[in-house]
């Protein structure tokens, strides 16, 4: 079933990535010799700025792995070497990844103790049969018969997968058989969330009652699309993930394209277009007829069409007819028969009057299964189409049109990046924030208006896997706001509430919705806008890709603030400065020695912030105020003298003032986005990344009392400072060997 939720206001949404350029030294083993560690920063003498590695990754760029050329390992198992060893060694592949136990069929309706699971043993094709084979005569719809899985939504697409034989090696490659070179080993080639993926599985396939529970060929001595369901299983974490969805979402894992849905009965003006653009793109389109009840699924009509069954659309065309230009459409019934009867199906009197040169050409290209019928009677006999867009390197090189295309990757993060739809102002601007500059207005556009034409497409990441802990998919939608010319300077800084506040969104998803994918087909003019993917309510959870295809060239950018400390100078205080009041309290506070200690320190703090009754607070720790003292000692005794205590109090009572100001519920603590408020009012710019690392090291439950807020600030500055002060040619860059690394990570 699939839940919609429609109440949202969707607006906007902001996007912070870091580039903290630790990669030096992340992601790969320390040569602990030579470790030089870089800190790529910018050069703003006003103030010290880290750039950093983004968090999400543009693919439209081929890479060598993970593209549709060379797929990478899915969870770094190469099939040849894997392969190659079994046959070294003389033994069948059991994979360890996936093993034939009861967790990899289910986690309820086919949890291990369940009644479905019991009995279920783990057989190869070789015990099944004396004659097991891969593929027959190729691969067809007859191959897929479901079995005790309600995962129809997958064998549908498999099935529409036979209909293109180039899709289909791709997903299923040849030379795989349990002849030659038999060693219990299969692959199959996926698209993940970005990349393509090959993954391994053994062929040892769960059976009850001597029977395959699942996918099964017709003849039952063919074994590719059981091996298929197998490996897809995989990548969601068990057979019973793959319970429930939509045909889309199969279409694009076999395709790497993305999903377009249209309900006929409201079909847009433009729609002919719109098909006519994707046939020439190269993108895959089916149709099909709803059923109101379970006595419609296959039940052919008087005109012979077949509801609950799945069309693929093969060809658009115009011709000649009675003095006016006739729109048809060439449909595809997969089961290469059964086909419409009614106008300008293969024998109708409408032929007669078309063009005999123009006739020959329609008819005689068709094949068994395809008809022709009026674009108008489409409309009304069908309920739904469906368009796969493929991207470009999915498309066969002599593809004269294909979409311009990006994609991002993010997150969703509690107490930074979660914000919520525009329903919830207050966060909503803290949602990641993509820019996109459209260029190129679209050739002879039907309307007459000059426009750009895109599709926005927001899919959250693995939620299946989530479904044995009690999760799954998010309702997810997005925005789009124009960027209006005065913020046209600071369009890759990321918005904040005031620009939501005050802008509406000028175009978004139709709906939140928890599928895996929501996406929009938009018209908007040339200019610059920022998109806002989110989830309905804030806090939510998860891994996401964007993607935004266009028709004509664009440009395209994730947006993020840099990493700025406003630091300034120095506070320059002398003890000439110092009224007596307060020479009077640092000498009772710091005894016979006239210099305050890290305990001292934490007693006269604690005892400070008691009195303040409107903070809420644990009171500091001995850490926080070796910290403290660690930042304001200058002649290393570990204690403070009279002046170094002044300037600390000065900056303390400027943190409370702050912390007061950006409690906007005046809770007596902050939550993790009035922190973020709080900091850049103190002088930083962070971004999503480094948010993330603050609020997991100093929040409590997206909250934050005073004290944890001070030992943050305090830990800024001093990290800032020490990098200000390593970067002694003002390059933007230090280089450490490994003892000055250990001194400024221990004892930063």
């Amino acid at each position: 079933m699939i839940l919609r939720d429609n109440r949202a206001d969707l607006e906007g949404q902001d996007q912070i990535g870091i580039r903290f350029n630790f990669n030096d030294v992340q992601n790969r083993t320390l040569d602990l010799q030579r470790l030089k560690v870089r800190l790529d920063t910018g050069k703003d003498p006003a103030a010290l700025m880290v750039a950093g590695v983004p968090e999400r990754i543009q693919k439209d760029r081929e890479r060598a792995e993970g593209s549709v050329h060379q797929a990478s390992s899915y969870l770094n198992q190469n099939y040849q070497n894997l392969k190659a060893e079994c046959l070294q060694k003389r033994r069948l592949f059991e994979d360890p990844l996936f093993p034939a136990e009861p967790a990899s069929l289910g986690f309820k309706e086919l949890g291990p103790l369940s009644k479905k699971a019991r009995g279920v043993e783990w057989k190869r094709p070789t015990e099944l049969t004396s004659d097991p084979h891969f593929i027959v005569g190729g691969a067809t719809r007859t191959d897929i018969c479901q079995g005790e899985l309600g995962d129809c939504w997958l064998l549908a697409a498999i099935g529409s997968l036979t209909l293109n034989d180039r899709l289909l090696r791709r997903v299923v490659p040849h030379g795989q058989s349990f002849s030659h070179e038999y060693a219990g080993i299969f692959h199959f080639q996926f698209w993940r969330f970005g990349e393509w993926v090959d993954v391994v599985v053994d062929d040892r396939l769960p059976v009850k009652d001597g029977k395959l529970m699942f996918v099964h060929s017709a003849e039952g001595g063919e074994f590719w699309s059981a091996l298929l369901e197998k490996a897809y299983a995989k990548t969601n974490g068990s057979y019973e993930a793959l319970v429930g969805g939509s045909t889309a979402e199969g279409f694009e894992d076999f395709t790497g394209g993305v999903m377009e849905m249209y309900e006929l009965k409201t079909a847009p003006a433009d729609l002919y277009r719109t098909m006519t653009k994707a046939l020439q793109r190269g993108s895959l389109l089916g149709c099909s007829i709803d059923i109101t009840n379970a006595f419609d699924m296959e039940a052919v009509t008087f005109k012979k069409l077949v509801k609950g069954h799945a069309y693929s659309v093969t060809d658009l065309r115009q011709v000649e007819f009675r003095g006016r230009q006739e729109r048809l459409i060439r449909i595809r019934n997969p089961w290469g028969e059964v086909e419409w009867s009614g106008a300008w199906s293969d024998s109708s009197v409408e032929w007669n009057q078309v063009d005999s040169e123009e006739k020959d050409e329609l008819l005689n290209k068709m094949e068994d299964g395809e008809f022709w019928m009026s674009f108008q009677e489409f409309l009304l006999q069908f309920s739904r189409l469906e368009i796969c867009n493929l991207t470009p390197d999915a498309l066969s090189q002599d593809s004269a049109h294909f979409w311009s295309t990006v994609t991002f990757e993010s997150s969703w993060r509690r107490g930074s990046t979660a914000g919520g739809c525009r329903n919830h102002p207050n966060t909503f601007w803290i949602n990641p924030q993509f820019r996109i500059t459209l260029l190129e207005e679209d050739d002879d556009p039907e309307d007459g208006e000059a426009a750009c034409s895109l599709l926005v497409a927001l899919m959250q990441k693995d939620r299946r896997r989530y479904r044995r802990h009690g999760q799954d998919m998010h309702t997810i939608g997005f925005a789009v706001y124009k960027i209006p010319e005065e913020f046209r300077a600071a369009a890759g800084v990321h918005m904040k509430k005031d620009f939501f506040l005050r802008h509406a969104s000028c175009a978004r998803s139709d709906s939140f919705i928890n599928l895996r994918e929501v996406s929009a087909r938009l018209r908007l003019p040339p200019g610059d806008y920022v998109i806002v993917p989110s989830t309905f309510e804030p806090s939510k959870e998860a891994d996401f890709i964007l993607r935004v295809f266009t028709e004509k060239q664009s440009q395209a950018q994730d947006v993020d603030d840099g990493v700025v400390a406003l630091t300034g100078e120095q506070e320059d205080v002398s003890e000439s400065d110092i009224d007596d009041s307060f020479r009077s309290m640092f000498h009772q506070l710091s005894g016979d020695d006239m210099e305050i200690s890290v305990e001292e320190l934490r007693s006269i703090l604690n005892k400070v912030v008691s009195r303040h009754k409107d903070l809420q607070t644990d009171g500091f720790s001995l850490e926080s105020c070796r910290s403290m003292v660690s930042l304001m000692d200058k002649d290393g005794s570990a204690r403070l003298g009279l002046l170094e205590f002044q300037i600390l109090w000065n900056n303390i009572r400027k943190w409370l003032g702050i912390f007061r100001e950006f409690d906007l519920d005046k809770s007596g603590c902050m939550s993790s986005y009035e922190m973020r408020l709080a900091l850049e009012n103190g002088g930083f710019k962070l971004n999503n990344k480094l948010y993330q690392m603050l609020v997991a090291r100093y929040a409590d439950n997206e909250t934050i009392d005073f004290d944890n807020f001070t030992c943050c600030v305090v830990k800024l500055v001093a990290m800032f400072k020490t990098f200000q002060g390593l970067d002694r040619d003002g390059t933007g860059t230090v280089e450490l060997n490994m003892l000055e690394w250990l001194f400024v990570t221990m004892c930063g």
